[in-house]
């Protein structure tokens, strides 16, 4: 064994560094190591207004070394391999290291080669194949949607799988129909939704106003209907309707893909996990519903809400309490997770709907005015306050 910590977190992305900052802003703070090995950190909840042309995506990125919490050691390896009852996780460069209190925080997988076709072709100008959900693609979106013909047909899809922010995929379409009328290609042009799930979003409030904007801007809105190959050099993409089985082959000049996403692979082959994949915890605590010294928090938890940088400003304040009642043999004091999650629904250049809920898809607003309706105000807190919020406060633990 390498060396041993009091807690050791895996994963250095936003829940794995808001974590680390709230135990070390603590007045007696633990001993904390953070598993990372990415030099870049990313807030990627920008890359939807980076697509659309909004911001360059150097803005969405801060080395590693800036944004890793003082105090932190930091184990610059991939996690790949667990034993909890041994408390140790190995790394994939073969070394291991043991731990008190383990933090499970390692995101989510993106599965590009899930759908023939897809990784090879997604972010190639010539292709038309395009994805916000890739700090090296985000930027190609912007160049296809500049680059889109008069009279042409744009797709963006969502797959049947959980998503990193599930209104993503939705919200770049918006944007593209705004941009497609300020270069007057919108007349007589297609644009299409193809999403995998049945529902146009999760939250029937914010979903009304959501087919209010579709109805409004004349986009064609297909459910129940999954990407299942791309074929860039036909440019043409082939759907399965999940209803009937049927597939379709769709022509395109612009598609948006969304590719499948998962449980990271040495999370779901790891006695931490569930059924599906994810660390298996108490879905109001963080706790492993077996290891009482494991907690996760974030995209690579089995938590039944969406996946969310807002969900993760909820979640970590108490899996910290909870933690650290375990460390001090104290009880905790900040109660339950109740999975409210937020996801700021763009629906063109100045306009957002803020939706925010929580496990039952109820509406657990911020604000004293409808978050149902678009406003420029959210817009703006989205695309300048949130960013200042997450680098200066959420990271350092302050919020």
């Amino acid at each position: 064994m390498t060396d041993s910590h009091q807690i050791l977190i895996v994963g250095g992305g936003t829940a794995g560094l808001t974590v680390a900052s709230q135990l070390l802003n603590r007045e007696n703070p633990p001993e904390v190591a953070v598993i990372e090995p990415s030099d870049e950190h990313y807030y990627q909840p920008l890359w939807t207004l980076i697509g659309a042309g909004v911001f360059p995506k150097e803005e969405s990125a801060r080395p590693m070394r800036e944004v890793m919490p003082t105090g932190v050691t930091w184990i610059q390896e991939s996690a790949a391999s667990f034993d909890p009852e041994a408390h140790t996780v190995t790394t994939a460069e073969g070394n291991t290291y043991g731990y008190d209190h383990l933090v499970m925080a390692a995101g989510i997988q993106i599965d590009w080669d899930e759908v023939p076709g897809m990784a090879d072709a997604v972010g190639h100008p010539e292709t038309g194949v395009v994805s916000n959900y890739d700090y090296d693609t985000c930027e190609t979106t912007w160049q296809a949607i500049q680059d889109f013909p008069e009279g042409g047909t744009a797709l963006f899809t969502e797959p049947t799988t959980g998503v990193k922010c599930g209104g993503a995929p939705q919200k770049i379409m918006y944007l593209a129909d705004d941009a497609f009328r300020r270069q007057g290609v919108r007349d007589g042009s297609r644009i299409a939704f193809m999403k995998a799930k049945g529902k146009l979003f999760s939250s029937p409030p914010y979903e009304e106003t959501l087919y209010e904007v579709v109805d409004r801007k004349g986009l064609e809105l297909n459910l129940m209907t999954e990407l299942i190959e791309v074929k860039p050099e036909s440019k043409q993409a082939v759907f399965r309707n999940l209803e009937t089985g049927e597939e379709t082959t769709e022509d395109y000049d612009l598609l948006h893909v969304v590719p499948p996403m998962s449980a990271p692979d040495f999370i779901a082959d790891s006695p931490l996990s569930n059924e599906e994949g994810w660390v298996d915890v108490d879905a109001q605590t963080l706790t492993h519903n077996t290891y009482d010294n494991v907690f996760a928090l974030g995209d690579n938890s089995s938590l039944p809400t969406s996946k969310t940088g807002a969900a993760i400003r909820k979640q970590a304040p108490v899996l910290v309490d909870h933690l650290m009642a375990a460390v001090e043999h104290t009880e905790p004091t900040n109660g339950a997770y109740d999975g409210y999650t937020s996801c700021p629904l763009v629906t063109g250049y100045g306009r957002l709907v803020l939706a925010e809920f929580d496990y039952d898809k109820v509406p657990q607003e911020s604000f004293s005015f409808d978050q149902t309706e678009e406003r420029y105000s959210m817009y703006a807190l989205k695309a300048y306050g949130l960013p200042r919020m997450y680098w200066n406060g959420m990271l350092k633990g302050r919020m």
